[in-house]
């Protein structure tokens, strides 16, 4: 349980919820999401410093539109309406909410109207943000005031600054409103008295505590996959509890080239852990067999695992829990509460009700990819290891489309081992924040020699992205996507088209399946 000062982010629906949480975070101050459904007096429980209301896409006059109590307004915690958030707030204190002539989307110049406004502080009176709305605040309530305005939204902010009520209407948290961060640190700290005591090295000394607690002498299992996750998870769980943990490493046949015998080698001699390496290839083959939609591929390598996982704690005896690197976009992505399923991830809800242990340990469960780097770095962890590329739990099995075949994996782990060992030599393996080839379902004419070939097609993927929930695509420069192109097939049988994926997330997302 987290013992860290705490502010709410109270979820209405909108799309950059988990945005917000990691942009409090990197102010050091903990935060936590929850339901616009929760009731506030479980909310006053908590004691949180302050509250954000989030973004949502439907109109509060809306019966269906998500609402909340007028008490949340009157519990004396600082608010901060975002968006959506923005109009509740006045809706709900008996302002008025207009649809407008005009929809606002995009970057948009907006102007302080009141620079001592405390959520203003260090704001230069004209900047740049970022708008996304139909409605908007055409009349504030009582006790209020406009601090902000744009040329088509008069109230783009207001304030009732006695009782520490603050709305905007744009999006602070993200990167294109200039100083969205200023806002959100002045509402963290200038309106709710944060002092920023999140610190990851507070965050693994709690967290190791907690496990120590709730394992006591019991023996945990820890589903090991070499990436930075698991990898995180593992180490951080064998701080706490030492040889009352077991790795196993299922190597499904679908990691990276050479990537099975890397991590057998880490574990096993850097941090003298105890692991099992199970080679279950051909079993996962056998039930992927004639499968192409990547939602069931994701179902049946999650199975595979947890059924693995069972077969070969049983050989140990008596274990008691499973260890996994569930990270917060996992979560996300797979729907909670009433969000939307982007995709499954193996690790997240769908699990076997059978699961056969006594509980999931999840010591990851709510950090964003960069915090989880921050804790490898703190307990020790190689800097190859911590920075290695994010590769999901299914591996490079939802990186061919289409069924999966022995040929076809063999075929991608080249391809994409020339990608990542070209990145590097161009010194961009930190720059670029995941990098990865793709082997496309698609078969084109090509010419190689005198002869006419008819072979796959390869995409190459690079993002850049701070959070992993939203991210851009990378401008890797031509002459290392050039030679990446020349080698790929030149080098890899079966190859004679090379392709580079240039969507940004949304709308896409980072795996193709």
């Amino acid at each position: 349980m987290v013992k860290n000062e705490a502010v709410l982010v109270l979820d209405f629906g909108g799309q950059y919820c988990q945005l917000i949480a990691r942009r409090v975070r990197e102010c050091k101050v903990y935060c936590e999401i929850k339901s616009y459904k929760t009731p506030v007096t479980e909310l006053a429980k908590k004691h949180y410093k302050g509250i954000i209301l989030t973004g949502g896409p439907k109109s509060v006059y809306d019966e269906k539109s998500p609402h909340c109590d007028k008490a949340l307004f009157e519990m004396g915690v600082p608010v901060l309406g975002i968006c959506y958030g923005a109009q509740l707030m006045a809706y709900t204190l008996n302002g008025k909410v207009s649809s407008s002539e005009v929809r606002e989307y995009g970057k948009t110049p907006f102007q302080v109207k009141n620079l001592q406004s405390p959520l203003m502080q260090e704001v230069p009176e004209t900047s740049v943000c970022w708008m996304s709305h139909t409605d908007h605040i055409s009349e504030v309530p009582e006790g209020f005031e406009t601090i902000a305005s744009t040329k088509t939204c008069p109230i783009a902010a207001m304030e009732n600054r006695s009782e520490k009520l603050y709305a905007v209407q744009f999006h602070p948290e993200v990167e294109h409103t200039e100083y969205g961060q200023q806002i959100l640190r002045n509402f963290l700290f200038q309106v709710c008295d944060c002092s920023g005591d999140w610190i990851m090295s507070s965050f693994i000394e709690q967290t190791v505590a907690d496990i120590r607690e709730k394992v006591g002498s019991k023996k945990v299992l820890c589903a090991l996959s070499g990436g930075v996750d698991s990898s995180v998870a593992a180490v951080l769980m064998h701080k706490a509890i030492g040889k009352n943990l077991t790795c196993i490493f299922v190597d499904h046949g679908m990691l990276r080239k050479d990537e099975g015998d890397q991590v057998e080698t880490v574990f096993r001699k850097q941090f003298d852990m105890n692991l099992i390496r199970v080679n279950a290839g051909p079993q996962f083959l056998e039930k992927l067999k004639g499968v192409t939609d990547p939602e069931k591929k994701r179902k049946i390598i999650g199975e595979g695992f947890i059924r693995t996982f069972e077969m070969e704690s049983r050989k140990l005896g008596k274990i008691e829990f499973l260890c996994q690197g569930t990270i917060y976009p996992d979560v996300v992505e797979s729907g909670t509460g009433d969000a939307a399923v982007i995709k499954s991830h193996h690790n997240v809800g769908g699990l076997p009700k059978d699961i056969g242990f006594e509980g999931i340990i999840e010591p990851l469960r709510n950090l964003f990819k960069d915090e989880v780097r921050e804790v490898g770095t703190q307990l020790g962890i190689p800097e190859n290891l911590v920075w290695r590329q994010p590769f999901p739990g299914p591996g490079l099995g939802i990186r061919i489309l289409g069924e999966i075949t022995a040929e076809k994996i063999a075929v991608l782990q080249e391809a994409d081992a020339i990608f990542r060992e070209e990145v590097a030599k161009a010194g961009l393996s930190k720059k670029i924040s995941q990098y990865f080839a793709v082997l496309t379902n698609m078969r084109s004419v090509g010419v190689m020699g005198d002869g006419r070939t008819y072979d796959y097609t390869i995409a190459l993927r690079g993002v850049t992205t701070s959070d992993f929930m939203t991210a851009d695509w990378a401008r890797i420069p031509y002459p290392v996507l050039e030679r990446t192109s020349d080698r790929i097939i030149n080098e890899v049988k079966g190859i004679n088209r090379v392709v580079y994926d240039i969507t940004s997330k949304p709308p896409a997302t980072i795996e193709w399946e």
